[in-house]
């Protein structure tokens, strides 16, 4: 019986940034050398591959997708080269697979069948915004999306403001980026005055933008976030 083969978590770039400028030669040795790839949409995962790996063949390349519209059932199947020997990549959009990513899934049946996972180094703008907050990284959590309803994300932000106080937790979440801007107003309207709010957008690009400062001190600060990767963070 023939060794199985590695899935490997492939890395990559936040935004338009040249791929090396950002990732591990460990990551382009990689995509050098695997042409089966379970992704989220095919023509970013070719565009980046092109960007990291130029020279390589283009149709020689095997994609699965991993998405909101994949059925559950087909995500075990798109691990059969694995376990023919063949070693597969998972990549995501944007950042480090499975980590806020659709990437989770696949992992999770890696490990019922037993093939071996091997995580790469590379940017995560979770764990970049943290860095970058001044905010306490021994304890924080990532709550995704706050809900669209206003009185509802009012009560989740107060909520969320509560929980960091109590314990002395950071909490981060993300927004649809053309609704950046109404988040952020919704934020500093609803915490208490001397709350911290870090915003954290375009990690990583020319056009990157952190700051931390007092919910207060926000309302005297105008910035456009529309249409940009932003992460916020509380912590009270």
């Amino acid at each position: 019986m023939s060794p199985q083969g590695k899935l490997y978590l492939i890395p990559c770039t936040l935004g338009d940034t040249a791929p090396l400028e950002v990732l591990p030669l460990l990551v382009k040795k990689a995509v050098e050398e695997i042409d089966y790839f379970i992704v989220e949409h095919e023509k970013n995962a070719r565009s980046f591959i092109k960007k990291i790996v130029p020279r390589k063949s283009q149709p020689k390349l095997h994609f699965s997708l991993i998405n909101k519209y994949t059925e559950e059932s087909d995500i075990p199947k798109m691990l059969t080269p694995c376990l023919n020997g063949i070693d597969m990549g998972v990549l995501s959009d944007a950042g480090c697979p499975g980590i806020a990513d659709p990437g989770a899934a696949i992992v999770e049946q890696a490990h019922l069948k037993g093939i071996k996972v091997i995580p790469l180094v590379g940017p995560s703008s979770i764990l970049l915004a943290m860095m970058a907050s001044g905010f306490n990284g021994q304890n924080f959590a990532f709550n995704g999306y706050l809900p669209i309803d206003k009185q509802e994300r009012k009560k989740e932000i107060k909520r969320l403001e509560k929980l960091s106080e109590e314990q002395n937790q950071s909490q981060l979440f993300i927004e649809t980026p053309y609704r950046n801007n109404q988040i952020l107003e919704s934020i500093i309207n609803a915490l208490q005055s001397q709350t911290k709010l870090c915003v954290a957008c375009d990690i990583t690009l020319s056009t990157e933008y952190i700051k931390t400062h007092t919910a207060e001190e926000w309302k005297k600060i105008k910035v456009d976030l529309s249409k940009r990767p932003t992460l916020f963070i509380i912590q009270k």
